[in-house]
This record gives structure tokens, C-alpha cells and sequence, in this order.
């Protein structure tokens, strides 16, 4: 998802159909898909931002106001255009890489504000910020807002996995959560290419990893 402030969705070929008279996708068949997902003990997290397109907030009234909008459509409230129909989604994810970091510490405090509203399941916060530490959009949001996970992208940079052991730096991410993160428990995640040409550079095989 970006173009926030607005909804801006991207599936690619899994879902096409709109809402009648609008450009917001409507995706029953992914509906069914998340649901059966999660029958199996899988969490579902939708992700925002992204390599291209513009997004981001002008302040934090915007980024709040988005928070509610976003807990309407693919959450636990109410809207009468959720993409997803009835399924509720597990949390969000931050794959900030453009635009300024205005509004995202706000913006997680008001969804995390709308999850204990909700205490029947557990809801996620997560990011995927690049590797170079500390990240240039993601920074002062992951030194004072919760995080439950990070999924660093160690590729298409210096500090990829190819780099290992000269420039990578998974010791820097271990470092910020053992010191810095707001949740002391949260957890760093290696984001790595599945195949050569899934990233640019940083792919690394099995055995290597």
C-alpha cells in the first residue's frame, strides 16, 4: 500500500476488481485466501511504502487520522469499502524508503491505540528498513515507537549478505535493539533475496546464509 495519505493498493495480478465507481480495490478472493492463512496459524501483515510511488504524511494530525482510516479498512472497525471484506488483518509494516519520516511515530501510536481496543487477537508492528545503520527514513521512528519485529533488507546495499564479513552489519541492527529499541523484546529478522534476480544485489545461497 502507498500513496497515503490516500489508498493506494498493489497486489499485482492477485486482485484487479474495484469498488464500484472508485479506484479502491475490492478483494474477496484474497479475503478467503488471508482467512485460510490464518486458520493455519499464519499472521498476515500488510505492508506500506515501498522502492516507487510517493507517499507519506505532512504531520501527525494526517499520520493519525490515517492510523483510524487504515484500522477501519483491514482491521477491527468499520468502513463500507474494506477490501478484504471481513477478514482482519494480523498488522502493518513499515517499508518507508522515500519521502520524509514525519508522522510514522504518530501513526503507530494511534494503531497500536485501535489493537488494544481489540484484545481478542494479537496485532503486529513491524518495519523493513535497509540496511545502512541507521536507516535515513526509519530512524527516529524505530528509536521511539514499538516494534514487534524489523526485517532489515540486506540487499541492494554496501551491507548486503554478499558483503559478509567485510561490511555486513546485523551486529549494528543487534546493537539498536538491545539499546535502543522501545521494545526490548523486539525481534531483528535477516530480509534477504529468494533467487539472483529478486534484488539487484546482496543474494546469497542457502548454504551461505
Amino acid at each position: 500500500m502507498n500513496g497515503f495519505p490516500n489508498i493506494l493498493l498493489n497486489f499485482a495480478n492477485a486482485c484487479e476488481t474495484t469498488f464500484e465507481g472508485t479506484a479502491l480495490l475490492h478483494c474477496p478472493n484474497m479475503a478467503q485466501d488471508i482467512k485460510y492463512c490464518q486458520s493455519k496459524g499464519k499472521a498476515v501483515i500488510l505492508s506500506m511504502g515501498g522502492a516507487s510511488g510517493a507517499y507519506g504524511f505532512y504531520g501527525d494530525s494526517d499520520a493519525i487520522a490515517f492510523a483510524d482510516t487504515v484500522w477501519n479498512m483491514f482491521f477491527k472497525g468499520n468502513s463500507d469499502t474494506r477490501p478484504f471484506d471481513d477478514a482482519v488483518l494480523d498488522g502493518i509494516d513499515l517499508d518507508i524508503e522515500g519521502g520524509s519520516g514525519a508522522g510514522y511515530p504518530a501513526f503507530i501510536k494511534q494503531l497500536r491505540s485501535h489493537y488494544a481496543s481489540d484484545p481478542s487477537k494479537k496485532y503486529y508492528t513491524a518495519a523493513a528498513p535497509q540496511c545502512p545503520f541507521p536507516d535515513v527514513y526509519l530512524s527516529s521512528t524505530l528509536n521511539s515507537a514499538w516494534f514487534d519485529m524489523v526485517y532489515v533488507q540486506f540487499y541492494n546495499n554496501y551491507c548486503g549478505l554478499n558483503s559478509y564479513s567485510r561490511w555486513f552489519n546485523f551486529d549494528e541492527w543487534d546493537n539498536w535493539a538491545k539499546t535502543k529499541a522501545l521494545n526490548k523484546d523486539v525481534k531483528v529478522y535477516i530480509g534477504a533475496p529468494g533467487s539472483p534476480s529478486a534484488a539487484s544485489s546482496g543474494y546469497a545461497d542457502v548454504e551461505n546464509v
